[in-house]
């Protein structure tokens, strides 16, 4: 190989090694220009206490029969990108659901809200927050726009309250999406985060919802709800494998709302019958374990009755403690001791389905209408200005690296 034919590749090369420098810092810079941020004190993790037990159920309608519903929805959305959020339009999404026995089906396209294909009465306003890079979404539901605001590598527990705080100021309430399976999830951020009212729970790698029992037992009270979060109608592996059953008059977003906030139905995990046969599938969702009674008792004995045996009911409370546990069996009660700051109780069926129930917690019913108390984090003035002059010179160093690569790479061409 010839001197001029080495030093023309070694140009090129170094050409090309500053273009790659060049991409890196300017994926960095967006990371960095989005990564401001309030630092928050936390109130300290408490659990929960009082002489009273919140019983989500006490309110149960038993005239409205149980409506089965998914709220993590993705579908086919008009834009530049298609097939976008999947390649199925909501009316077409939809009817998936329905043929496998689902009543109450919501659209929750990422920064979008999607309208009611057919019926304007059933819209509900909800859109998955988040186009980070460690999927820290969340549902917000009743909002009239987006807020597009988000930080590209959410590490603290501030930035993620930060947003939080952010989308509560323009919704009804917010869940927090699949923490299973968000990078960086972890105890301490759910001993400390709050604003959102509920968990949703079992992204297929846990039926036990560890990181619920991190919340709850600092203190922070949710409901939980187990959606497919779909993207693919046409896989029998990725449909109808959550759902929840609320006992509500209609799917209209007021009816929801209400007992999505006051905690009057249990989700449910269920296996993908039929291992890809869709005839199979159909039959057994029609035949699905269900709740016949759910509640609480006058002395604080809690209870759920089911329409079959299941392999065991259990009993978890303050730390994913087990509090109890009954095998073979189509009930339980459990009297909750002066020490138990909550229960929630969780049934798993010989076939794989798990049914779960909302948390019964304490509380002093003179001074709150329930359990959950709102945020009350405070701004830490000398961090916030520290954090964020920090992620400024961060900024601007990282841009001066920029003007300096590019300036170089000119002067190799």
């Amino acid at each position: 190989m010839t001197t001029k034919r080495q030093s023309i590749i070694k140009k090129h090369t170094r050409y090309a090694g500053k273009t790659l420098a060049v991409i890196i810092l300017i994926f960095l810079a967006a990371v960095i220009a989005t990564s401001y941020s309030p630092v928050y004190d936390f109130r300290t993790p408490t659990p929960f206490s009082g002489p009273d037990i919140f019983n989500p159920y006490a309110d149960l309608d038993t005239a409205n029969r149980w409506k089965r519903a998914n709220f993590h929805t993705h579908t086919r959305v008009k834009g530049p990108i298609p097939p976008n959020e999947c390649k199925y339009w909501p009316d077409e999404t939809d009817a998936a659901y329905r043929k496998l026995g689902y009543d109450i089906v919501t659209f929750s396209n990422h920064n979008e809200l999607t309208r009611h294909p057919y019926d304007s009465t059933l819209q509900v306003n909800v859109y998955e927050h988040g186009y980070n890079i460690f999927k820290y979404h969340k549902l917000v539901f009743g909002a009239e726009k987006v807020n597009p605001f988000d930080h590209l590598l959410p590490l603290i527990a501030s930035q993620k309250q930060f947003q939080l705080d952010l989308l509560g100021k323009d919704a009804d309430f917010i869940q927090m999406n699949h923490p299973a399976r968000t990078v960086g999830t972890c105890k301490s951020h759910f001993q400390q985060l709050e604003g959102f009212r509920i968990m949703e729970l079992d992204a297929g790698k846990t039926t036990e919802n560890e990181y619920w029992d991190w919340s709850l037992s600092a203190g922070h009270y949710t409901f939980g709800l187990a959606n497919d979060d779909l993207h693919y109608p046409d896989r029998t592996r990725k449909i109808a494998r959550r759902c929840n059953f609320l006992a509500v008059p209609t799917g209209r977003y007021e009816d929801l709302k209400d007992v999505l906030l006051t905690g009057g139905y249990y989700s449910m995990r269920i296996p993908d019958y039929g291992n890809g046969d869709w005839e199979v599938k159909y039959e057994a969702n029609r035949h699905l374990p269900s709740v016949k009674e759910i509640g609480m008792r006058d002395d604080g004995t809690i209870f759920i009755d089911l329409d079959r045996q299941a392999d065991s009911i259990k009993v978890t409370g303050q730390d994913h403690a087990t509090l109890a546990i009954a095998t073979d069996t189509d009930s339980l009660r459990y009297t909750m001791k002066p020490t138990d700051p909550y229960a929630r109780i969780t049934a798993y069926f010989p076939a794989g389905e798990v049914i779960y129930s909302n948390p019964f917690a304490r509380y002093d019913s003179s001074k709150a209408t329930s359990p959950y108390v709102e945020p009350s984090h405070t701004v830490n003035v000398p961090l916030t200005i520290l954090f964020n002059l920090l992620v400024t010179l961060l900024l601007i160093g990282d841009i001066y690296l920029i003007w300096r690569l590019v300036r170089r790479r000119s002067s190799v061409k």
